[in-house]
């Protein structure tokens, strides 16, 4: 009986390797699987994919995310109620895509993610979120305007009708290029409203010719204290012929050098000095041109010392130094400052500079006795701050 047993035995294990290699009940898809030569039940199923945020109320300010398991995102799309997009990248693996650009406030937002497995199965997926309300709102004013071709000494200025006390979030949102890569940096001051504002600059004046555009990403941004922004702000500009006015309240003349020649030098008066109607001194950029105005000297803390219709109004700072027409002064002109701080010439030579300058010309005044220099935020006073104070008021530095 031992013999028998011993070639049963051995009949079964030289038939064992054969069992394996026979095409038994479902044992050749397994093996070709493992080779690769066929599909898996699991590859057939669709890619599991999940949508990052989802629901009502959601918090704005976050990122969206899509993830896929079992494979790739081919493309997402998450457009809101208005047909606006956030633009996102989808990593190397394929397995993951996060938006570049955060949820804003208020907002419904649509997600379709596509994907495709290794055997070919495709699929789609769509999501639904709306993020909730802002309880508060913050919104911008700034220069210069959309197409216009401004002075040499023109900064790009914001300011917010709220507080921001998140300032390195709101900095890392402005995207500022220039047609020949100027040297420059964003600051953030206290407008001469109080009220918080940033401004870039160049480290030099503006070569001429330079075209700049600013595309201020801030839907969706949270200021902090001040509220959420609920819109983008974008502006473009050129930078004109260089001019600079100068200004010497010591020999009471002013002149207007363009590309580094002398145009013009005409006679002026400026602020009286050994008080408060001293004019102020430094660099102040021409803010606007403000043609014929109404000039009440209660408005400056002056007084009734004045209030009178001024012509071709040129306005240097907010707190009220002008360049302008003052007839009334006439015989102080190129002689003596006898002005409320202003800086008084002609009706014929005020005529004339008005033609000439256009908004953001500096205006570079000296003179031994001035109030002090212009501050950064009283107008465009940005140039009278060192270069090295000026980066290092950057919150990204």
């Amino acid at each position: 009986m031992s013999h028998i047993r011993v070639r049963v035995v051995a009949l079964a294990a030289l038939l064992a390797p054969l069992a394996a290699c026979s095409p038994g009940a479902g044992s050749g898809t397994a093996a070709e699987d493992a080779e690769g030569g066929g599909t898996s039940a699991a590859e057939d199923r669709p890619a599991k994919v999940t949508v990052t945020p989802k629901g009502n109320g959601v918090r704005a300010g976050g990122t969206v995310e899509v993830t896929a398991r079992g494979g790739r995102i081919t493309s997402v799309a998450v457009t809101d109620d208005e047909g606006r997009t956030l633009a996102g990248q989808i990593a190397a693996d394929g397995l993951r895509w996060v938006s570049k650009r955060k949820a804003a406030p208020g907002t419904s937002y649509t997600v379709t993610a596509r994907t495709t497995t290794k055997a070919g199965t495709k699929s789609t997926v769509t999501s639904v979120f709306a993020t909730a309300e802002a309880d508060k709102v913050n919104k911008v004013d700034w220069r210069p305007g959309t197409k216009a071709t401004v002075g040499i000494a023109q900064p790009i200025s914001l300011v917010f009708d709220n507080p921001v006390t998140d300032k390195a979030a709101v900095e890392r949102q402005l995207r500022l290029t220039t047609s020949n890569a100027t040297e420059g940096s964003w600051a953030w001051l206290e407008d001469w409203s109080g009220r918080d504002r940033i401004d870039w600059r160049p480290r030099e004046y503006w070569k001429p010719g330079t075209k700049v555009s600013l595309r201020a990403e801030l839907n969706g941004t949270d200021s902090g204290d001040g509220g959420w922004f609920v819109r983008d702000y974008s502006t473009a500009f050129t930078i004109g012929e260089s001019q600079i006015v100068k200004v010497d309240l010591d020999r009471k003349q002013l002149t207007l050098e363009r590309a580094g020649r002398a145009v013009r030098t005409i006679p002026v008066s400026g602020g009286t000095p050994g008080g408060d109607k001293r004019s102020w001194r430094g660099t102040a950029v021409l803010i606007a041109k403000e043609g014929t105005i109404n000039m009440n000297s209660e408005t400056v803390g002056l007084g009734d010392a004045y209030d009178k219709m001024v012509d071709n109004s040129m306005r240097l700072t907010w707190s009220g130094m002008y360049a302008h027409a003052a007839q009334w002064n006439t015989r102080w002109f190129g002689k003596a400052n006898k002005s409320s701080g202003c800086i008084g010439m002609s009706d014929t030579n005020a005529a004339w500079l008005y033609a000439q300058v256009r908004p953001g010309d500096p205006f570079e005044v000296k003179g031994e006795d001035t109030k002090g220099v212009v501050a950064p935020g009283n107008g465009f006073g940005d140039w009278n701050v060192p270069w090295a104070a000026w980066r290092a008021k950057s919150a990204l530095r």
